[in-house]
Order: C-alpha cells, then sequence, then structure tokens
C-alpha cells in the first residue's frame, strides 16, 4: 500500500495539469462528459439512476481489467497500474497551485488576476465579488475539495483499494455535472446528489476533525476552531461541505461568506486575505499528510490482524495480499 501511494503521489505531484490525450482519456472527463449528455435535463430520478449505473459500469471494468492484467503479468506492474489509478482519483498539487495562484495575486494587488484564478475552482460568479470575497471563495473550495479530491479517495482506496478510489471520484464527478438541488437537474440529479453525499459523509467529519487539529497553524485555539465548526456545520446547503469550512474558518479566525447562502466562522482575524490562504494551504497539506499516514496505519493493522486470524484458524494455507505492499 505504501509503494502505491507513494508513487500516486510522485505522479500528481510530476504531472498534475492532464493536456491532449491525457486530458480526454481521464475518467473525471469522460465521466462528466457523459453525465451531460446522458442526463438530459427536466427528466426522471429514474432516468439519474441510470445515467449513474452507466457511467459507473462503463468505467469500473475497464480498469478492474487492467488491474487484473497487470496483476498477471507481475507485482510490480500491478503496483504501478494501481498508482496510477490512485493519481487518476486524487487531485491535490493541482488544487494546492490554484489556491496559491489566487494568494499570490491577491498579495501583488491583482484582483482581476485572483478572481481568474478562483473561477477555475468554484462554480459562482466571483468577477462580480470584491477581494475578501474571492479570497473567501478560494478557501472556501479548498476545504471541500480536500475531501472530495483527496481524502475521501484516500480514504477508500485504504478499504477497497484504487477501484473503490475511482468509484468515489467518479462518484464526485457525477454529483458536480448533475446534482443540482433547483431547477431542471433537481430529479435528474437527485441520485447522483444522494451517492456522493453517503461516500463523503465520513471522510468530510474527519478531514474537519483534522483541520481543526491544525488551527495551530494559524495561531489559534483548537477549542474555538471546535466550536466555530460544530456551531455553523449545518449552515450550507450541503450535508458534507459544511463541515471542512466551517472548520477551516474557525482554524483561521476568518469569515468565510457566499453571499445570499452562507456565513461561516468569525471575523476575529486581522490577518491579510493573502496570509489566510497560506495558511489554510499549510493546514490542508498537514490533514493530507496526516490522513494518509493514519490511513496506511490502519490498513497495515486490519490487514496484519486479517492474515493472523486466517492462520490461525488455518482457512488458507498461505496468505498474499498485495495491499500490504
Amino acid at each position: 500500500m505504501i509503494s502505491i501511494i507513494a508513487l500516486a503521489h510522485l505522479l500528481d505531484f510530476l504531472y498534475p495539469y492532464h493536456r491532449g490525450l491525457m486530458l480526454k482519456i481521464h475518467p473525471v472527463h469522460t465521466a462528466y462528459v457523459l453525465a451531460l449528455r446522458l442526463g438530459k435535463p427536466c427528466t426522471s430520478k429514474a432516468n439519474g439512476v441510470a445515467v449513474w449505473l452507466i457511467v459507473v459500469s462503463l468505467h469500473i471494468p475497464i480498469y478492474s481489467m487492467a488491474l487484473l492484467a497487470s496483476c498477471a503479468i507481475g507485482r510490480w506492474l500491478w503496483i504501478i497500474v494501481s498508482a496510477y489509478i490512485l493519481k487518476l482519483s486524487i487531485s491535490f498539487r493541482l488544487l494546492l497551485d490554484i489556491v496559491g495562484n489566487v494568494g499570490t495575486c491577491i498579495e501583488k494587488g491583482d484582483t482581476e488576476c485572483a478572481r481568474y484564478w478562483t473561477q477555475q475552482i468554484v462554480r459562482r460568479d466571483v468577477y462580480k465579488l470584491d477581494k475578501r470575497l474571492v479570497a473567501s471563495a478560494a478557501i472556501e473550495s479548498l476545504a471541500e475539495s480536500l475531501v472530495d479530491g483527496y481524502t475521501s479517495p484516500i480514504f477508500y482506496f485504504a478499504i477497497g483499494g484504487p477501484l473503490a478510489a475511482l468509484l468515489q471520484r467518479l462518484a464526485n464527478t457525477l454529483d458536480g455535472a448533475l446534482g443540482f438541488k433547483h431547477g431542471c437537474y433537481k430529479d435528474v440529479g437527485w441520485f447522483s446528489a444522494k451517492a456522493d453525499t453517503i461516500l463523503n459523509f465520513l471522510p468530510a467529519r474527519l478531514t474537519a476533525l483534522f483541520i481543526v487539529m491544525y488551527s495551530f497553524l494559524a495561531g489559534r485555539s483548537a477549542v474555538d476552531a471546535y466550536h466555530v465548526w460544530r456551531r455553523d456545520c449545518r449552515k450550507t446547503e450541503s450535508v458534507n461541505a459544511g463541515h471542512p469550512m466551517s472548520a477551516m474558518a474557525g482554524a483561521l479566525g476568518v469569515e468565510l461568506e457566499k453571499p445570499g447562502f452562507y456565513r461561516l466562522g468569525n471575523p476575529v482575524s486581522s490577518i491579510s486575505e493573502s496570509k489566510a490562504i497560506r495558511i489554510a494551504i499549510k493546514i490542508a497539506i498537514a490533514v493530507a499528510t496526516t490522513f494518509t499516514t493514519l490511513m496506511v496505519l490502519a490498513n497495515a493493522i486490519t490487514c496484519y490482524i486479517i492474515i493472523r486470524l486466517i492462520r490461525c484458524y488455518n482457512l488458507l494455507p498461505t496468505v498474499k495480499v498485495y495491499s500490504s505492499l
């Protein structure tokens, strides 16, 4: 497992931006395009369920066959293929780079530049927002995407391997394409939204807890951050997104606001927008490192216990477990 995670992170670091053919065959891209083509607006919930199942069933078998074929050839090829699938399921460096660019633009006083980069990771029209709200949108997206694009895939990888991580990423992509709670996508996107909510329910809360734990990086009290998290986590429309976002607001000691929708945290800190973004990135890196380390340890302990039980009761003469790599 360690070798797979290490190689996946190396690939994510070396090639965060997918372009050309690599973009066209990326499962997030293909799933998004398929969802929009099949999930016609103003159609039924049944159609939404069918779209979800079709998109998932067109992706998972392909990567399953790649894993089986690589396993038949050799262990190291299996590790490489597994790492590649995990790399497709996470997106960490790209997120950090974009949010970092927002901070740099704000620090230089170039609000238009900050709006450009923020628009890459949020749905709302940031070109109508001032500097404070642009920075808020970037930090909110950092916290939410930390779950969607990193801790949740790592969580499911630790539980079920690379295909489980890919399934989570596909579910999140389908939610992004169809999971609107209003308008013509309300019914057709219902199942995609529910599936994403269920899959990210626990990772979102674990991530929020770790964000609170690292509030000291912003010179804040974990107790205060925890109170903000528990008070504001239900203010967002999303069942899960409010947890990491409110935790980040509490950890930074700032107010995160989406005008007309919610306000998270308290405007108790005098730190600048650019500094708040820099600290938020540090917290995200610390959370990602801790989360992954704990998932590796939990997987190793679980595998050890299972193998010991199997050998103790003579259920199998020998056990070969690739996940312990």
